[in-house]
């Protein structure tokens, strides 16, 4: 296991430099001139040209490359060219406000997702099955910024159990995450949902009916383990889609997360800002598919690791 891991781990250094590579010759294709707006709308080109020096804006684009990627290896994210602070704590600042968030549409898209993809799919052709399903299509067709505005309105508005904004108590988490989540658990139901009625049709599962077991023990110890391997992996993606695409919601509610954080930095050309956000919704994803695939061998001891 832990020669995997190492494995994996040097394997994600070549993805890494493809990312940065590209996300910081990407952002500098963005329109706009970040010397512009740090300066203001009434500076003279003097005062944009002093700034872009100030910034390190004047220099060739590969020498401006060079310097990131040195910081980069120092641990140095850069200074935001818009709250003239490091990168790091203005990131760090907003993280935890975004993996509460996630962790809770997670966690709750998760647990409905699998108990309504079990439920379907072990009623298969059923009343259960149809009604399941209709709600889960239902999740995955309506936008998270629709469901956000819908449960603003509802519950916010009218009936004033929720604030609309912000992050500073529990209560500013639930209507985010209701909205954030509910696609996912969608998704999530109708993979359980497959996973559950393939994993009913193998031979093992009919043993075990033949030898007197009730439905609930059939499916609940003896299908649901297996069945739970390829639903890993979808809720493993779901959640690295979470942490970088919570973007829309968090604009919804003005939820002070790095969703948000990234459109503030595109609306005034932060490089460095997006370019540490990116890179850090990159390493999400490596860190999580790596996860995913541990969580294999432990569902399954039959799965090796190479």
């Amino acid at each position: 296991m832990l020669k995997y891991v190492i494995k994996r781990i040097i394997g994600v250094i070549p993805t890494l430099i493809i990312v940065v590579t590209f996300v910081f010759f990407f952002v500098r294709m963005i329109p706009g001139d970040p010397a512009r707006l740090v300066a203001g709308p009434q500076a003279t080109l003097e005062d944009v040209e002093v700034v872009r020096e100030q910034l390190g804006l004047n220099k060739p684009v590969h020498e401006q490359y060079i310097t990131y990627v040195t910081g980069l290896l120092h641990g140095d994210l850069g200074t935001s060219l818009r709250t003239k602070r490091p990168v790091t704590v203005e990131i760090s600042n907003r993280y935890a406000n975004t993996a509460k968030l996630t962790l809770l549409a997670l966690t709750w898209s998760t647990i409905a997702g699998i108990l309504l993809g079990v439920w379907s799919g072990k009623n298969r052709s059923k009343w259960q099955d149809y009604t399941g399903m209709t709600v889960a299509v239902s999740g995955i067709s309506l936008p998270s910024f629709w469901v956000g505005f819908m449960l603003i309105m509802i519950f916010s508005v009218k009936l004033r159990w929720f604030p609309t904004t912000g992050a500073e108590t529990w209560k500013s988490l639930v209507l985010p995450s209701l909205a954030l989540g509910s696609s996912i658990a969608a998704i999530i139901a109708r993979f359980t949902r497959s996973s559950i009625i393939e994993v009913l049709k193998d031979d093992y599962i009919r043993t075990a009916r033949a030898k007197g077991l009730k439905e609930k023990v059939v499916v609940w110890r003896h299908a649901f383990r297996n069945a739970m391997i390829s639903v890993v992996t979808v809720v493993g993606l779901q959640f690295g889609f979470l942490l970088g695409g919570s973007v829309v919601t968090e604009q919804v509610f003005a939820f002070p997360g790095l969703g948000n954080l990234l459109i503030e930095s595109v609306n005034y050309r932060d490089y460095p800002a997006i370019q540490s956000l990116i890179l850090i919704f990159s390493l999400h994803f490596v860190v999580i598919n790596l996860i995913v695939d541990v969580l294999y061998a432990v569902l399954n001891p039959e799965i090796q690791l190479s």
